[in-house]
């Protein structure tokens, strides 16, 4: 791996996102039953190693997907109702044309008191093309899950501002053109070529700079997160 490709890899939105998921397996008791509701390849199967894990996953996309339980559409989980203790819903809502349907399934699929960890970008690049349809500010978020039947626990930043800095200059690093002949003119690429040559290590280095200095600390009172998280409840009484 070159210099280039280290400094472009390091993410500190995936650490943030490892570290809430481990803090919600903790509640999680032992021999529970989790869902992780849209898996792919089930990076986060290995914190819940004390408890059982199923996953469901439509797996439609090209990409690695782990070994799943349920092939299916979240709108329509093959399962009996109140069968799951804890669901994991991580970076799917986007995906989904039709969220509050999916929200709605897994509500009842969670027995009543479940939880459910929650995260969905609130800034992000197009991806994993065609089946990318939204995304969602915390209103957006809150409206959803009270609206699927969920009492909210907590929501909040997933990462701070630093962390969404850093992903602009990691977009910046990978897009800006560098070709001449992107430039449409003999006499504009002659100049602007290694002008955004030299501007897209600049923007990997600042990218790598800002991902550390966002495990350093969390900045949340001004800019806005490229992620949302919530910890979501099933109420006892549903």
């Amino acid at each position: 791996m070159s210099f280039l490709d280290r400094l472009m890899t390091f993410n500190s939105s995936r650490l943030r996102l490892m570290e809430h998921n481990a803090a919600f397996a903790k509640t999680v008791p032992a021999n529970a039953l989790v869902l992780d509701a849209g898996a792919g390849d089930s990076p986060y199967q290995h914190l819940f190693s004390h408890a059982r894990y199923e996953s469901a996953d439509f797996e439609k996309v090209n990409k690695r997907y782990g070994k799943t339980t349920y092939v299916c559409d979240l709108r329509s989980i093959p399962v009996e109702d109140g069968r799951f203790d804890f669901a994991v819903f991580n970076q799917v809502m986007e995906h989904l044309p039709e969220p509050l349907l999916a929200l709605k399934e897994l509500h009842r699929v969670l027995k009543a008191g479940g939880k459910m960890i929650y995260s969905a970008p609130l800034f992000y690049e197009e991806h994993e093309q065609p089946y990318d349809f939204f995304r969602y500010t915390q209103f957006g978020v809150r409206h959803l899950l009270t609206s699927a039947g969920f009492t909210i626990e907590r929501l909040e930043w997933l990462e701070g501002y630093f962390g969404t800095v850093a992903y602009q200059f990691n977009c910046m690093a990978r897009f800006l053109p560098v070709r001449r002949k992107d430039f449409h003119g003999a006499g504009r690429g002659l100049v602007l070529s290694p002008l955004t040559g030299a501007l897209k290590l600049e923007c990997a280095c600042l990218s790598y700079i800002f991902h550390k200095m966002e495990m350093r600390m969390k900045i949340d009172w001004t800019g806005h997160p490229k992620n949302y998280v919530a910890v979501a409840v099933k109420p006892a009484s549903g």
